[in-house]
């Protein structure tokens, strides 16, 4: 069980650790390309919670965003492989952040090609979000092992 459970991590976790690296590589004076997809999103996102709260809000920093999410895929997926639960937050954090961002389905209508793919994206995001859940609800479900108790022996006359 050791072995499989470690591997099946690795598996799971090079997807984030691959993608990081990808974005990392990439990262230049302007985040990279995937910038160019982000700005218009960041941009609806920020109006639409402003006029919902009914505060301006600052601008967000499309760089330092994907700074972030290269930081909570690769620590997040380095530290998952040796089966840390905080690593498993920082996948869920950066899933919660970036999928209803990226994947915004709900913009198109049904039918359309591009409505197709992005909620077959969607939706394996929300399995991979799934799949944390179900790691960290096992992990916290394995009992610690606990020191037995010595039986005392019985003394021999």
């Amino acid at each position: 069980m050791g072995f499989s459970s470690f591997l099946g991590r690795v598996l799971f976790a090079s997807l984030f650790i691959l993608s990081a690296w990808q974005l990392f590589n990439e990262f230049d004076a302007n985040g990279g390309p995937i910038s160019k997809e982000l700005i218009p999103k960041l941009t609806v996102v920020k109006k639409n919670l402003s006029s919902k709260l009914g505060v301006a809000l600052p601008d967000i920093d499309t760089r330092q965003f994907i700074a972030t999410i290269i930081f909570l895929k690769g620590v997040g997926g380095i530290l998952f492989v040796f089966g840390s639960t905080f690593g498993s937050f920082l996948l869920l954090l950066h899933l919660a952040l970036t999928t209803p961002l990226l994947y915004d389905f709900y913009n198109y209508r049904a039918g359309k090609p591009k409505y197709n793919q992005l909620l077959n994206e969607f939706m394996l995001n929300t399995a991979l979000f799934g799949a944390l859940l179900f790691f960290i609800g096992m992990k916290n479900s394995i009992p610690r092992s606990q020191p037995r108790k010595k039986t005392p022996k019985a003394k021999t006359v």
